[in-house]
């Protein structure tokens, strides 16, 4: 198997889909499983083994040791899985109509007008170009992730991270203006 393994790894590299497709049937169920052991939902495996088959494919090339693409797929799903964990356990679910609940008549215009910004923010949000967008809300978070991390997640080089916001948030700004958002953006850009 090994020296199966080997080729199919080697040949995958040199971009033959079926190569690729063969990889995916031999070692698919395993990132899966992997993905599942660490305790997440369908779903968040689902993405955890996308990212680990994006991964391979960025590092398939550089593998030291194509006999071992298992273990490296292992390693690489369990990995992202721990980070989807660690990321969830971070955020906090919020029912949105809640605050419709514990609001007096007075209140209810204020509520609505931060429902039509937030609609009016998420629509904006939608236009940016995909790049823009994925670095935006990589950088959203409480606490917010540090650049390093987002450096990591996104293959970015941190240098390139603050002048980049600052451009993709000028474009949220002129686009919030477009829609009629009567509040801009904050323009801090320092960190």
């Amino acid at each position: 198997m090994s020296a199966e393994t080997t080729s199919l790894v080697l040949r995958a590299a040199a971009g033959d889909a079926l190569a690729w497709d063969e990889l995916v049937s031999c070692f698919g169920r395993l990132v899966w499983a992997t993905a599942r052991a660490v305790g997440l939902d369908p779903e968040d495996a689902a993405d955890v083994s996308q990212t680990t088959w994006l991964r391979l494919a960025e590092h398939i090339g550089g593998l030291r040791d194509p006999e071992r693409v298992a273990a490296w797929l292992v390693t690489t799903s369990r990995r992202e899985a721990i980070r989807v964990t660690r990321l969830e356990s971070r955020t906090v679910p919020v029912d949105p109509w809640a605050e419709l609940n514990e609001t007096s008549d007075e209140d209810l215009s204020d509520v609505i007008e931060r429902v039509e910004e937030a609609t009016r923010l998420h629509e904006a949000i939608g236009e940016l170009s995909g790049s823009c967008r994925e670095l935006l809300l990589a950088l959203t978070g409480e606490p917010t992730p540090a650049y390093a991390e987002v450096s990591s997640r996104l293959g970015m080089p941190i240098g390139s991270i603050g002048p980049t916001r600052a451009r993709c948030l000028g474009h949220l700004r002129a686009l919030l203006a477009d829609i009629g958002a009567e509040r801009p953006v904050s323009r801090e850009t320092s960190r």
